[in-house]
């Protein structure tokens, strides 16, 4: 996987480099959000679907950056004391460790708009396909939004949420994105792809019940954030509800859905084939 994640991380870190604010007030917190660190695997998954249908390079990493910027921002946000209240995300003090809650409520929202900003911007694509890739990206953050507050309500609620409401939820506050992602490259080429549709669900469930697993089985050290957090809380979980053998092998199981769905890819598709793999190989 690093042989694949690395070069594209790097290329998305260098055109983050010249989106991102060099001066001004949020600045320096907008930067800490976005460059502290991180797989960049929403980006990888924007980069590598382009690949598919040989969209150019500079659109897919615009592209790439600007969902790394909305990420970011969920992440500002989710770590606040009044949401997960957490200090240190990927090893590093969190935002509002570091310059206080109401900067941080700023920084979220700074990276918010500079994502639809970097879309917007004639230099990621035609007009039709700006309009379709910040629709869909608007839909995937209210998604997301959504999912995080089915979390919050999830908390206080009577009875703990059924496996059915828990991937419902799920598909909402991770998956959205994951998925959004991963179906950025055929958008840019103006077109709409089934196949990767279905592999973009996969890999988003995937992911959140790996999260679970680490969350119970992984290590704090190398995952750079406070861990069994759910557990703490009492609430309901893939691992919680299935055990961890069968939340595992339930990854499984949709990782191989998604090698399914790019059967009809060839070698190109090999990068997509590895994430889907390393993200249920993954410790972080």
């Amino acid at each position: 996987m690093q042989e694949f994640l690395k070069p594209v991380a790097a290329e998305i870190e260098q055109t983050l480099e010249t989106l991102l604010p060099a001066d001004g007030p949020m600045a320096a917190p907008m930067r800490h959000a976005v460059m502290a660190g991180g797989k960049r695997l929403r980006g990888f998954l924007c980069v590598q679907s382009a690949v598919l249908y040989d969209v150019d390079r500079t659109q897919a990493l615009r592209t790439a950056a600007a969902i790394e910027c909305l990420h970011a921002y969920s992440l500002v946000h989710d770590d606040l004391p009044c949401m997960d209240n957490d200090a240190l995300r990927r090893g590093q003090p969190t935002v509002h460790m570091k310059w206080g809650g109401a900067t941080a409520i700023l920084a979220g929202d700074g990276l918010q708009t500079l994502a639809f900003e970097i879309i917007g911007n004639p230099a990621t694509g035609s007009g039709d396909v700006r309009a379709r890739l910040m629709q869909t990206l608007a839909n995937a953050a209210q998604a997301m939004v959504t999912g995080q507050a089915q979390d919050i309500a999830a908390q206080t609620a009577a009875t703990p949420l059924t496996l059915d409401e828990i991937i419902a939820l799920q598909a909402n506050k991770t998956g959205s994105l994951i998925e959004w992602s991963a179906q950025a490259g055929v958008r840019l080429a103006g077109r709409e792809s089934p196949a990767l549709a279905a592999y973009s669900r996969a890999i988003g469930l995937a992911f959140q019940i790996q999260d679970d697993v680490l969350d119970i089985a992984g290590d704090a050290e190398i995952a750079g954030k406070r861990l069994q957090k759910d557990t703490g809380a009492g609430k309901a979980t893939f691992v919680s509800l299935l055990g961890l053998d069968t939340a595992r092998a339930q990854a499984n199981a949709l990782v191989d859905e998604a090698l399914a769905a790019l059967a009809d890819f060839g070698a190109c598709a090999d990068p997509l084939r590895t994430v889907a793999r390393y993200i249920v190989e993954r410790d972080r």
